[in-house]
């Protein structure tokens, strides 16, 4: 590897973990990074997975007053009810890449994506349909959160592109909370479903852990700034920033599903 490919994997890595704490979708800059150094698709992905991880590490720590805020207005042991349903979700998605093709799913993911992202820009209008979270019942928020995180945990086990797009715009929809905690709980959820895909490929896929220890590093400063971003980014200016990234974001991978 060439002093060229090495700036410039260490660039989109810095990138990547900055986007994926404030929006997601970070995947998006080091998945090309990495297949223009050579890797093939497979491998980018697995490889991609596994570097991004320490990102989201550091976007928890970086967001870690709002969680202990969260948690101090009752919602801890809902909280933490969450892991395991991230960690079987995610698991099912990394078994999915490892065992089918992904052609089929790669042509939906755009959809998924701009779906997404439509959910959260209409997000009061929908909230009229269906009920503002501080009028669903306990019972009901619960299954809708659970709901959200395994079908949000099993898309990023599986690719991860815009996972945290589509993690916010779901959350928000059942969680009465401002956009910054809601973005601190899609830290915990990518992290975990993070974790669950470097065990599965580092085990089990063709990583290559020279680049991730190049990308790696520099998403953990990336995550970290961006949490510390998100937290003093008004509710409203977060919200414009994710429903403009990730209506890119969908663009850009229906042009590389159909083009």
């Amino acid at each position: 590897m060439n002093p060229s490919d090495i700036a410039l994997l260490s660039v989109a890595g810095l990138a990547a973990g900055t986007v994926n704490a404030i929006a997601g979708g970070g995947s998006l800059i080091t998945f090309p990074a990495l297949i223009a150094t050579g890797l093939p698709p497979v491998a980018a992905n697995v490889t991609n997975t596994t570097s991004v991880f320490p990102g989201y590490v550091a976007s928890v720590y970086g967001s870690r007053t709002d969680l202990a805020d969260l948690a101090r207005d009752g919602s801890r042991r809902l909280l933490l009810s969450l892991g395991p349903t991230s960690v079987v979700a995610a698991s099912l998605g990394c078994a999915l890449l490892l065992l089918t093709p992904a052609e089929a799913f790669d042509l939906v993911v755009p959809f998924l994506v701009l779906g997404a992202t439509a959910v959260l820009a209409f997000q009061d209008r929908l909230r009229r349909l269906v009920g503002h979270p501080r009028e669903l019942s306990p019972r009901r928020q619960r299954l809708g959160l659970h709901g959200m995180v395994f079908l949000g945990s099993l898309y990023g086990g599986y690719f991860g592109a815009a996972l945290g797009v589509m993690l916010v715009a779901a959350l928000a929809l059942v969680l009465d909370q401002s956009m910054a905690r809601v973005s601190a709980l899609k830290n915990v959820i990518s992290a975990l479903g993070g974790l669950v895909g470097v065990l599965a490929f580092g085990l089990f896929g063709p990583v290559d852990w020279f680049d991730v220890a190049i990308v790696a590093p520099a998403a953990i400063v990336g995550g970290y700034v961006g949490a510390r971003l998100a937290r003093r980014l008004p509710s409203a200016v977060l919200k414009t920033m994710i429903v403009v990234f990730g209506s890119v974001v969908g663009l850009v991978l229906l042009y590389r599903a159909f083009f």
